[in-house]
């Protein structure tokens, strides 16, 4: 596709930066002698110490920072997802990147038009088109296969099931929630199907989610992210219906199936986008059998390299295994697998990672039926 073309990307800009300091902090920046990118971060309510997916995001910038430590960042709150342009807008004019997580910010691409000497990392959603073009010069734009990621909770799940049901617990149906409950179901079959497992996978009908296209996609949605009372009312209900391992993709709300897990005799959780082992400590152990990854890290981390070294190139890219952006915990002390899961899981990283295995998400048929 056309791409709208910088009017100003050379090594000038990134030598007339104004010098700033490493570190940083919510609405703050750091002093330093030192010349260097100059970002900004942008995300939702839960702002960059949510433990989840802003944070991953924020942590991808520190990393850069402590390889530059010339460079600055500045973490800012946008209260409301209807005033997240205004947000990004009343900063633009300051920074040289501005990083943004998460879906509300679609509308960036106006504002990278009129700014075509600004650098945007957009993460999980693509720009939304402009006269035409929906790709753009000074915007790169991530989104992953969570559904990669799902499907390795699917296997995890299947093979550790003490009762033999496990379930799915989304926030709201948008694509990247229901891409990981399509994979986790497509791991589950796949591995009742190739492994000798009997696994069920348990949805209650009133808690099925919609789609963005008014599709009925089962499952079981708490239909917020922000909800965690609602997020244990599901799990309960689960947890009664037999289920013994539920994969969590609800944000905040999915804290409160963390609580009613810690609650039951033995129900254990699967956490979504970052290690959230140390979110399931509680008084008798640790409830988090792993948990599947996005890794927005990294690809944070990537972005302001190639911006710092003037090779950054705009466009809309869709990551997973093949780039090491998906995947699941296995770091020794950080999960409660079983040594056969983790070789499981091992072959089948490999078989995703070639293409050999493809999990189906929400818009993306697959190999593996559903």
């Amino acid at each position: 596709m056309n791409k709208i073309k910088l009017t100003a990307l050379s090594l000038v800009l990134l030598l007339a930066f104004t010098a700033c300091a490493s570190g940083g902090g919510s609405g703050t920046d750091s002093a330093s002698d030192d010349e260097g990118l100059k970002i900004v971060i942008v995300t939702s309510g839960s702002s960059v110490d949510d433990g989840s997916f802003n944070q991953d995001n924020y942590e991808g910038i520190n990393d850069f920072i402590a390889a530059n430590p010339g460079a600055t960042v500045r973490a800012v709150t946008s209260a409301e997802i209807a005033n997240s342009m205004n947000d990004v807008e009343a900063v633009v004019a300051d920074y040289d990147v501005i990083v943004l997580p998460g879906f509300q910010f679609a509308g960036v691409s106006a504002i990278a038009v009129d700014n075509p000497q600004k650098f945007f990392i957009l993460v999980d959603e693509h720009p939304a088109e402009v006269d035409g073009v929906t790709e753009f010069e000074n915007i790169y734009a991530m989104t992953f296969k969570e559904q990669e990621s799902g499907f390795f909770a699917g296997l995890a799940a299947a093979l550790e099931s003490s009762s033999g049901k496990v379930a799915f617990i989304g926030g709201i149906a948008f694509p990247p929630v229901v891409n990981y409950q399509f994979g986790f179901e497509a791991g589950v079959r796949w591995a009742n199907e190739n492994l000798g497992t009997s696994a069920e996978l348990v949805a209650i009908a009133a808690y099925a989610g919609e789609d963005v296209t008014g599709a009925n996609v089962g499952g079981n949605y708490v239909q917020d992210f922000g909800d965690p009372a609602t997020g244990k009312v599901i799990a309960e209900a689960l947890i009664a219906e037999g289920v013994d391992i539920i994969f969590v993709a609800a944000g905040g709300s999915g804290n409160g199936a963390f609580t009613a897990a810690m609650e039951s005799a033995g129900a254990m959780i699967i956490g979504c986008d970052v290690d959230q082992y140390s979110d399931g400590v509680y008084a008798d152990g640790n409830v988090v059998l792993t948990s599947g990854l996005k890794n927005m890290r990294i690809n944070v981390t990537r972005q302001l390299t190639a911006i710092n070294n003037g090779t950054f190139s705009g466009g809309n890219f869709v990551l997973g295994a093949d780039t090491d952006s998906t995947g699941y915990v296995s770091a020794s002390g950080r999960h409660q697998l079983s040594a056969d899961t983790l070789s499981v899981l091992a072959d089948a990283y490999s078989a995703v990672k070639s293409g050999e295995i493809q999990p189906p998400g929400n818009f993306v048929p697959g190999n593996v039926a559903r």
